[in-house]
């Protein structure tokens, strides 16, 4: 009986960036309206967290790299379909659809964070937008609250449809996706490569 072999796929700042992602959205979602001080600085947090994780997208190791996960719609679709069908292929890094979820989301949480930024200088006067947002009219105010508020909703919606991703491909694939996120490591299979 061979032993299992295991391979490192999340670096530690993937890592420590997922879950204080995790967090300091939770926070900023649940004290809107309530804590405006709190909220604001946890969308600061998510802000830095999506710029940080843009940055390392770019120069990061392998599997923290957008040259790994961004697949074209159609490979994206034909992973979706083989999902639904229970016969995904494996990835070691981010299969297509996560690749595309990653996607998505820090682009919903920096248009939810920017957005934020000019509501909080409009209706409040304070943070680095404030000498400019504070002139806005009435409605310019709304509008960017409104468009705030949609994306706030549509990043919770898709963190729903993320975890449900999670959860339907560790049962397909037979491993724990959350404890690969905690750890870093994934388990290395017989004849499996990390090709593309």
């Amino acid at each position: 009986m061979h032993a299992q072999q295991y391979t490192k796929v999340w670096d530690p700042f993937v890592r420590i960036f997922h879950w204080a992602l995790v967090a300091a959205f939770v926070l900023a979602y649940v004290t809107e309206d309530e804590l405006m001080t709190l909220h604001a600085w946890a969308g600061y947090s998510v802000l830095a967290l999506v710029v940080s994780r843009i940055i390392w997208g770019l120069i990061g190791n392998r599997h923290a790299r957008f040259r790994d996960f961004v697949y074209s719609p159609g490979t994206i679709m034909q992973f979706l379909r083989d999902t639904l069908h229970l016969q995904a292929k494996r990835y070691l890094g981010h299969n297509p659809a996560a690749g595309a979820m990653v996607i998505m989301l820090l682009l919903s949480l920096l248009i939810t964070s920017l957005t934020g930024l000019v509501v909080y200088g409009a209706e409040e006067a304070a943070g680095p937008l404030a000498g400019w947002a504070s002139q806005f009219g009435h409605d310019l105010a709304e509008a960017f609250e409104e468009v705030h508020e949609f994306f706030a909703n549509f990043t919770l919606f898709l963190v729903f449809l993320h975890v449900a991703g999670v959860v339907l491909e560790s049962m397909i694939q037979r491993e724990n996706l959350v404890a690969s996120m905690i750890n870093g490591k994934k388990q290395l299979r017989h004849q499996e490569t990390e090709q593309k």
